[in-house]
């Protein structure tokens, strides 16, 4: 019988995939920004030393997963996938200024404590069976980092609504566009962080149903200070949040 062979066969990805991984290491790298211009087809011809055509399929590969748009006048420009998704322009300048995890966190811990405390004093009825009816959702999902991240980000947004308090949910809505990728980070490479996720939000809803305002707070900063050790333990403090979910989402792609 013929040995086992000693080496496997080498994979020589085409030249249309080297051009949009070349393209696409500059956008998640953040040396090429959303709205930077990539330049005409011709240009990126004479700089690949490649022909039109594969040019061409490079760039439908970045279309098609979000990286590159065309303008109104059809010029390529970077584009993060979700950044055309974030629904106010506050959130979309928080993604440009490539903010960080660490100033995510700072801020995001006065205004979810500040949406406990006033929702301990006001929530309806109604508002406690929404955030029942979330909890269970969550509890369904556990074991989906997407649904589950998903279900986290809808759980603080009814917060928010239980303060009924318009002000504070304004001003907690762009930084809380950013928090579903950190989640589903934390999520796909913890063990335990789906389960402590789901027990601190049922522990807050026992502190919102029976008015325990100390409760509401301590489980929320203990909430928010586990979001921050997990995400300590896969990522830095100190890169933009949005560069590292699109890091993490291209190598779960490519799994």
């Amino acid at each position: 019988m013929p040995a086992s062979p000693l080496f496997r066969r080498i994979d020589v990805a085409p030249a249309y995939q080297k051009v949009a991984d070349a393209i696409e290491r500059e956008i998640v790298s953040g040396r090429i920004k959303p709205g930077d211009p990539i330049g005409t087809e011709l240009e990126l011809v004479r700089q690949f030393g490649v022909n039109r055509s594969t040019v061409r399929e490079g760039i439908r590969v970045l279309e098609e997963g979000g990286l590159l748009r065309r303008d109104s006048s059809r010029r390529l420009q970077a584009c993060l996938p979700r950044y055309n998704k974030l629904a106010t322009r506050l959130s979309r300048a928080l993604v440009l200024h490539e903010v960080t995890f660490r100033e995510l966190f700072e801020v995001s811990l006065t205004l979810e404590i500040a949406s406990t405390e006033c929702a301990v004093e006001r929530a309806t009825e109604e508002d406690i069976a929404e955030l029942a009816d979330n909890l269970a959702r969550s509890e369904q999902v556990i074991a989906d980092p997407a649904a589950l991240a998903e279900c986290d980000a809808d759980f603080h947004v009814l917060v928010a609504k239980a303060s009924h308090n318009r002000v504070l949910q304004l001003a907690r809505e762009p930084a809380a566009q950013l928090f579903f990728p950190t989640t589903e980070m934390i999520v796909s490479h913890g063990t335990q962080g789906a389960s402590r996720l789901v027990e601190a939000h049922r522990h807050l809803l026992e502190a919102i149903r029976r008015r325990d305002k100390a409760a509401g707070v301590q489980w929320t900063r203990r909430h928010l200070q586990d979001w921050r050790r997990g995400f300590e333990r896969i990522a830095s403090l100190d890169r933009s949040v949005e560069h590292m979910y699109m890091e993490h989402a291209q190598a779960v792609r490519r799994k």
